[in-house]
């Protein structure tokens, strides 16, 4: 079970879930789980959010999900991406206090992942980013952090999706430096329905031996 976590964001408090990994096994890295759209619903709760925490938590790692400003029990409003940037900056804190010396590692999903990959790719504590059906063809997502950024970036694409078209995703992938993987899932789309368990799966794969 996850621990209910309190911490505190420059808007206010922070409703946040703390999945560890099995009983006996150290932290390899601790990681923060970043939520899709607010207005469209998203929250830490949102099925790929939480079958990516604990497919993480299986591998090894101490994954913090958490409410954006102004979701659920989290303080403050709504921003646009500039404040939810800060709340992911405050979680990162949450996570460097709590665990000195282990990696950090940054992720999201749509919304979250462009959160995570750009606030990541800029903050020298995070040393890998996983993004999930970043919204890389959306209109007023500026990806130019993750675009420069040569950490280890690891993503998970439907093959179907119908907001983020694999097609765009290829073209950015094709930009980035190098290290990077894609897994595309066949025949998901944008929120992965019925295919959720597959999302764990593939960040299993690929981030198990890292």
């Amino acid at each position: 079970m996850p621990t209910v976590t309190d911490l505190e964001g420059r808007a206010g408090h922070l409703e946040a879930l703390l999945d560890g990994p099995p009983a006996g096994s150290a932290v390899k890295a601790a990681v923060v789980f970043a939520h899709p759209l607010p207005t469209h619903g998203g929250t830490m709760h949102t099925k790929v959010v939480y079958q990516g925490a604990k497919a993480l938590a299986r591998i090894g790692c101490a994954v913090l999900r958490f409410n954006f400003r102004g979701v659920g029990g989290s303080g403050g409003q709504f921003d646009a991406g500039e404040g939810e940037m800060e709340d992911l900056r405050s979680a990162l804190d949450y996570l460097a206090a709590r665990y000195p010396g282990r990696s950090l590692w940054a992720a999201g999903f749509s919304f979250g992942a462009w959160v995570a990959l750009e606030t990541g790719a800029t903050d020298d504590r995070v040393s890998v980013l996983i993004g999930i059906a970043p919204p890389v063809s959306k209109q007023g997502y500026d990806f130019s952090n993750t675009l420069k950024s040569t950490k280890p970036k690891f993503f998970v694409q439907g093959e179907a999706d119908d907001i983020c078209p694999i097609q765009d995703m290829w073209k950015f992938y094709g930009q980035l430096p190098e290290p990077k993987e894609l897994v595309v899932i066949d025949a998901a789309d944008h929120l992965f329905d019925g295919h959720t368990v597959e999302v764990g799966e593939a960040l299993e794969d690929l981030l198990k031996d890292w």
